[in-house]
């Protein structure tokens, strides 16, 4: 496969299946090499045998983002297999629902360890073989965040998926300004609603199809309408971006309602 990121090595965390997989095939047919990461180490072995049938690089890998000190052992892993990682798509998430009020000590703590504790720790692995391997110098060096809408719109009895999300998004600009200089581009997307494995019992119900009635275009997205947004960020386009929180919602958190 050859396109506008071959001879790069990508990073995509929580790639077994929605948006991480996606990212994964939309990645490795722009001609990156490709780490699949996640729990389940079946389904993205499976992911990463499919790339290879197309001709791509891929290699998969067991991680739990929540268990902070297996991620940095893990990133080199990809390196001395794939070459000089250049990538890293932060994308594991868990959806952390519940009313506040029942929330549970350990509730919260599973939500942040995964959607913004992980993202960090992810980044600070991915940014140190970046500077270490010369990427960071080339200023190839990328850092994509998957946030969510929910980054800075409310989605009722999410609160904790909700304030983990705008914690990714201000990690994103920190993260920026004090990488920005050694030449790493550190940006997030801001999702909307799509149907994933995590929301996926939700649209068929009585509350989920009230709510599409709602989006002023009464629809779901699809995972390929971020295509030109990641692009965007992961390749040669992102070289005078940093810091950038993009929404990519289909008018979604537009006021107003349906």
């Amino acid at each position: 496969m050859a396109g506008v990121l071959t001879g790069q090595t990508a990073i995509i965390t929580g790639a077994s299946g929605g948006l991480g997989a996606h990212f994964a095939r939309l990645l490795a047919s722009e001609g990156a090499a490709v780490a699949l990461t996640a729990r389940r180490l079946d389904m993205v072995e499976t992911l990463a045998g499919e790339i290879a049938g197309a001709g791509g690089r891929a290699m998969a890998l067991r991680l739990d983002v929540a268990q902070a000190e297996t991620i940095a052992p893990a990133f080199d892993e990809v390196e001395a297999a794939l070459g000089p990682v250049s990538i890293l798509i932060n994308n594991a998430g868990v959806g952390g629902e519940g009313l506040a009020i029942d929330l549970s000590i350990e509730d919260w703590d599973r939500t942040f360890a995964v959607n913004t504790r992980g993202v960090f720790f992810s980044a600070q692995a991915a940014a140190r073989l970046m500077m270490a391997n010369g990427a960071a110098d080339r200023a190839d060096a990328r850092i994509v965040n998957i946030a969510s809408i929910a980054s800075h719109t409310i989605l009722p009895g999410l609160s904790a998926y909700n304030a983990s999300k705008a914690a990714t998004a201000m990690l994103t600009r920190s993260l920026a300004r004090e990488w920005s200089r050694r030449g790493i581009a550190v940006n997030a997307l801001c999702p909307g609603y799509i149907e994933t494995d995590i929301n996926s019992f939700w649209w068929g119900t009585e509350g989920g199809q009230k709510q599409l009635k709602l989006f002023p275009r009464r629809r779901l997205m699809e995972a390929s309408d971020l295509d030109a947004a990641f692009l965007m960020l992961c390749g040669p386009a992102a070289r005078a971006i940093a810091g950038s929180v993009i929404t990519i919602d289909d008018g979604q958190t537009l006021p107003g309602g349906g």
